[in-house]
């Protein structure tokens, strides 16, 4: 039985494991709304990897214990000895994953009941497809309060280019085939844009990716998201990613230039002037 068969298997019985990093600065009653919405889902998952990247602290760990405790033949806890980033966290999540298919989760996100059914329905339709997204509110304290509605591009085609300029999809809204994922290396140990740089090389390897052009997963963003867009470290950041891209060949060196010079030009702004860029160009 070939990769295909078994990915077409697995995709008829609806089988997928859900991965999720948990650190110490979680919130805990966020942690708790982000999981409940994934075993509210109106497909069931079959294992739920979560992975402690390094010490949680003892609320946490409370939480985290009272999932375990409840449903023992569904929770998997992996407890990495020292924080090593949520790239790296993630790599070790999905290699414990068992199922073809891996649901990627944030700990402070809220999923609708049914995103993965949904996003079941796609991979039905066109099975040569290796991830599958939808759109995402952001939103701050409740999904009530919704902030900003996130542009994403639909076909493969239309993300391919996308992605020339920022990250096509919304990671913790994706269904995805795990041999895909380590065919493609895996996550790495960047410290910012491990998503971006793992969906790109992933289209580098062949992969087919869809964006759902419907809402069915929520993010949540702070008070200060737009200030923490902004300054010095994150313009380092940016620039170690877009280096990283233009390195592993994805971008040529003009779309570097155009790509971090944007950005660039976005994160040197003042914080009022950035948020009316995000509002007005970057969100709907």
């Amino acid at each position: 039985m070939g990769r295909q068969d078994v990915d077409d298997k697995a995709a008829r019985e609806k089988r997928y494991s859900v991965l999720m990093s948990v650190y110490h600065k979680d919130n805990p009653d966020w942690l708790k709304k982000a999981v409940d919405s994934m075993l509210a889902q109106t497909v069931k998952p079959c294992e739920f990897v979560m992975v402690k990247d390094g010490p949680a602290g003892e609320t946490l760990d409370r939480v985290i214990t009272e999932y375990a405790q409840a449903w023992p033949a569904l929770f998997k806890i992996i407890q990495l000895p020292e924080n090593v980033g949520v790239g790296l966290a993630k790599k070790e999540g999905v290699l414990v994953c068992t199922e073809e298919f891996i649901a990627i989760m944030d700990a402070d996100d809220y999923s609708l009941p049914d995103r993965v059914e949904k996003e079941y329905a796609k991979f039905f339709e066109c099975p040569e497809l290796d991830v599958v997204g939808c759109l995402v509110d952001e939103f701050i304290d409740t999904i009530d309060h919704v902030a900003a509605h996130v542009i994403l591009p639909e076909t493969h085609e239309a993300i391919v280019s996308f992605a020339k300029k920022r990250c096509p999809i919304r990671h913790p809204s994706c269904l995805i085939r795990k041999d895909a994922i380590l065919e493609a290396g895996n996550y790495r140990s960047l410290r910012f844009g491990e998503d971006y740089e793992l969906i790109v090389r992933m289209i580098q390897n062949g992969c087919k990716i869809y964006n759902i052009p419907e809402v069915h997963h929520f993010v949540r963003i702070s008070k200060n998201f737009y200030r923490r867009r902004g300054g010095a470290e994150c313009l380092k950041k940016v620039y170690i990613l877009k280096r990283t891209l233009l390195r592993n060949g994805f971008l040529s060196r003009g779309e570097f230039m155009v790509s971090f010079g944007l950005h660039m030009i976005i994160i040197i702004m003042p914080v009022r002037l950035r948020a009316f860029v995000y509002r007005r160009f970057l969100r709907d």
